[in-house]
């Protein structure tokens, strides 16, 4: 028996029970206390912890600084587009891997998560995603209300004429948004998109009658563009269906998260590069920049608008917000994603910042990975508050450049106009100009005066692409808050459940101490 005893000891010693000398794991020594951290320490593992952060900052620093000094000099057309060129190179790469990072990051979100909870999350996501919008189109409408831009006479660029877009009625742009829903060929949807145009028709009068009537019918046609839309749907539906599979479905499962997970290998060797890429768009861009004093002097109050409008949702709402749900710091969150949302001041793509944020919330802001890789390619999608917030500027300031008086029910239009339309707002540069004809039809104002919106929007657009990230990321925080919360409860339970299914008189107890029992009599007697 005293082998028996000596192998107790040594579990005992394996255990942890004994060697109370050896250091903690991690390289944490117990009994010895750690020398304090000087400030040149303290400055150098803060700046490697933010690096990123501090490099895409300069880089927007330097940009804006580069393009400064080279507007003095005089360029050719081709000299500006090769200054833009290490920043195209970025878009481009971000743009590449947006296919296989939404539909694959959907599919296993979806396949992982039960569909119960899918629903809750999904129900969850839009309904902050809807609010949120409301909140910033109701901003939109106050704000140009309060600054009025369109008091001030203002001349219409005409080499931005040909870019309006063409007039579509009011139905068709919804019909189509549900059209893109179901995409008919999945290969094209990766680069095109339906969309309606207009044709005339004859038609005679019947029984002989001699009238001609003549009928702008619709008609389908594709244009270019991804029709993220359609992906989204579609890698939701294919990711429940996995699931229902069971085990034969595991393998497909297996293969997407595997292929998720190298692509954000990818993207982690992207981000990298963004501070260069960030930094020559900046640059490219100030220095395409045509007469910008006259633009200022006679847009000023409407750019004004917008950007007060947007530093107020994305600076109080949005952290308000998260703060009410979570009781958390929200500005410690933002500087989390500080990469991501200079990226989108950059690229002005909410799709193109979409792999950069994914990254962004998981390792900085400590949301899972089944949040982020399913809410954020569908709030990069339908969540579109910054562009909501300009589609109502926007519509007001050509309501007072042309003496329309908007009243209630205008008003109520077009906020649930622009919140509607937003859902369908492409996801790529001067994606909200397009939309934006809807709600202009929608209250009968002209959409030529479109173009004067168009001259700014290198501008506005950019800080409606930081607010759209924004509250994406505020909503995978959110829901990551609800998660939490609910697997606490839940253990909790289970907790209870065990400690009242566990009886003090229980038999593996009692056979454990008869055996203790038994076996200190026999070294007794062996004694």
């Amino acid at each position: 028996m005293a082998s028996t005893v000596d192998m107790i000891e040594s579990s005992k010693e394996s255990n942890g029970e004994a060697h109370l000398d050896e250091p903690m794991p991690n390289g944490l020594d117990s009994p010895k206390k750690s020398t304090p951290e000087t400030l040149s320490q303290r400055v150098l593992r803060i700046v490697k912890a933010n690096l990123l952060v501090i490099l895409t900052v300069a880089g927007v620093i330097v940009g804006v600084f580069i393009g400064l000094g080279v507007r003095n000099v005089t360029l050719t057309r081709t000299q500006v587009i090769y200054i833009g060129f290490p920043g195209e190179i970025l878009i481009r790469l971000l743009k590449m891997i947006i296919i296989p990072l939404v539909v694959c990051s959907l599919v296993s979100g979806a396949a992982s998560i039960d569909p119960k909870a899918l629903g809750k999350l999904g129900g969850l996501a839009m309904l902050f995603f809807l609010i949120t919008t409301l909140i910033a189109s109701s901003i939109g409408v106050v704000m140009a209300f309060i600054i009025s831009p369109g008091s001030v006479s203002v001349s219409k660029p005409a080499y931005l004429e040909e870019d309006v877009p063409a007039h579509k009625e009011i139905i068709d742009s919804f019909l189509d948004l549900i059209r893109n829903i179901f995409p008919s060929n999945l290969v094209s949807a990766a680069f095109q998109s339906y969309t309606t145009s207009y044709k005339l028709m004859k038609k005679n009068g019947t029984k002989g009658i001699a009238n001609i009537t003549v009928e702008n019918v619709p008609f389908g046609t594709d244009q270019d563009g991804m029709n993220i839309l359609g992906l989204v749907v579609f890698a939701i539906v294919f990711g429940v269906a996995l699931r229902k599979l069971g085990e034969e479905g595991e393998i497909l499962i297996k293969f997407f998260n595997a292929f998720n997970e190298a692509t954000m290998v990818l993207v982690s060797w992207i981000m990298w590069y963004a501070p260069i890429g960030i930094m020559f768009l900046v640059a490219g861009k100030i220095v395409e920049m045509e007469d910008v004093a006259s633009l200022f002097a006679s847009l000023g109050k409407y750019i004004a608008c917008c950007l007060i409008g947007h530093a107020i949702h994305g600076a109080l709402v949005l952290p308000g917000i998260y703060f009410i749900i979570t009781r958390k710091n929200p500005y410690t969150f933002l500087w989390g994603i500080f990469t991501a949302l200079a990226t989108a001041f950059g690229t002005s793509s909410s799709s193109a910042t979409l792999p950069l944020m994914m990254k962004c919330v998981e390792e900085k802001n400590g949301v899972s990975k089944h949040i982020s890789r399913f809410i954020l390619p569908i709030g990069a999608t339908v969540n579109m508050d910054g562009a909501a917030l300009f589609q109502c500027v926007a519509a007001v300031f050509i309501a007072q450049l042309n003496h329309v008086s908007l009243n209630f029910i205008q008003v109520i239009t077009i906020l649930v106009t622009a919140t509607a339309s937003s859902v369908g707002a492409a996801g790529i540069p001067a994606g909200g100009v397009l939309t934006l004809a809807i709600i202009l039809e929608a209250i009968g104002l002209p959409t030529s005066d479109i173009s004067l919106i168009l001259a700014v929007d290198w501008l506005v657009d950019r800080t409606c692409t930081v607010l759209n990230v924004e509250g994406d990321a505020f909503g995978a925080g959110i829901l990551q808050f609800f998660v939490d919360r609910d697997a606490k409860r839940n253990g909790a339970e289970l907790s209870e459940v065990r400690l009242e299914a566990a009886p003090e008189s229980s038999p593996l107890i009692s056979k454990r101490s008869d055996a203790q029992k038994s076996g200190s009599g026999e070294k007794e007697s062996s004694m």
